[in-house]
């Protein structure tokens, strides 16, 4: 990860400076840097050491991070990773211009693995994400979304980069069709976990911890799995409250419906949900050689379940 910090720092360059100045907000910002964990400790888990490995992985965290300058913007949120969103501390249109030098500079990259297979990935997971994010946006307000429609959105706009990130992993160790099969069953199953623990945590999280504000979902219209849960276990007055919330965006009534999400159990279905998940992942990387890291992915899909930020 040394190596690949150094290649962000060094591609995040330009003559123009406030190009460098966002990108460098956002990216030193304390991230998780999961994504291109992931690639790397999959290459390893597939004894694959090759040169390019460590580009790519700059490459999916550049693909990422310009998704979060453009989600920002788009939710109008002011609170990212425990200080102020990149829109809030430079504005809406330098976020959302950077984020497309973070996109094209992303593109420059993968060009240079010279692997058709690796940009056909790549291509197609960012144009994936992009109309998870328009999805995301058609369903704004929508109480009616149920688990399948929530769970399509996030395989799009969260699971396809981590997906894509452990499929790369197989392509540079020229791994045979089933075993990049499961790679990628691993990834998108490791990413839709990692989302609905997220929305999990939209409620039974600190936002000192989350580095976020806490009902921000809520605020935006977003009919999260937690709060599907709720209008599905609770009474009909319950189920209403929620309802309104949803399709108005208020969070005046937020105590009180934190207090329905957590009296009815929507919390512990929406967990179990995520479980379903981590055991697909599990399931999946229990087809890679055995190692330390195969080992160190089937620990990360159990531990999972227990993050608090």
């Amino acid at each position: 990860m040394r190596q690949v910090d150094a290649i962000i720092s060094r591609r995040l360059d330009s003559d123009v400076p406030l190009v460098g100045q966002v990108a460098g907000y956002i990216v030193s910002s304390g991230g998780k840097r999961l994504r291109p964990v992931l690639l790397l400790l999959m290459c390893q888990a597939l004894g694959c050491p090759h040169p390019q490995r460590h580009n790519l992985a700059a490459v999916v965290e550049f693909i990422h991070t310009a998704t979060l300058l453009h989600d920002d913007v788009v939710d109008e949120s002011t609170l990212r990773r425990g200080r102020a969103t990149a829109n809030e501390t430079f504005g809406n249109p330098a976020s959302v211009l950077v984020g497309d030098f973070l996109y094209s500079r992303a593109f420059q990259m993968m060009v240079e693995s010279g692997n058709m297979r690796v940009m056909q990935v790549l291509a197609d997971a960012t144009n994936v994400i992009a109309e998870g994010e328009v999805l995301q946006l058609m369903n704004m307000h929508d109480a009616s979304l149920d688990e399948a429609a929530y769970l399509r959105v996030i395989r799009s706009k969260t699971a396809k980069l981590f997906e894509a990130s452990c499929r790369l992993a197989a392509i540079l160790a020229d791994s045979p069709p089933p075993l990049e099969a499961a790679c990628a069953e691993y990834g998108q199953s490791l990413g839709t976990a990692f989302q609905v623990i997220d929305d999990v945590l939209d409620y039974d999280g600190d936002s000192g911890e989350m580095g976020k504000n806490l009902g921000d979902d809520l605020r935006e219209g977003k009919a999260t799995l937690p709060l599907i849960q709720a209008m599905r276990l609770g009474n009909a007055q319950e189920a209403r409250v929620v309802r309104q919330a949803i399709e108005s965006g208020s969070t005046q009534e937020l105590p009180r419906i934190i207090d329905i999400v957590r009296r009815t159990g929507a919390l512990e279905a929406t967990r179990v949900a995520a479980m379903a998940q981590a055991e697909r992942a599990m399931t999946a990387a229990r087809a890679l050689p055995a190692n330390e890291y195969a080992n160190s992915l089937l620990e990360l899909a159990a531990q999972l379940l227990h993050r608090r930020s």
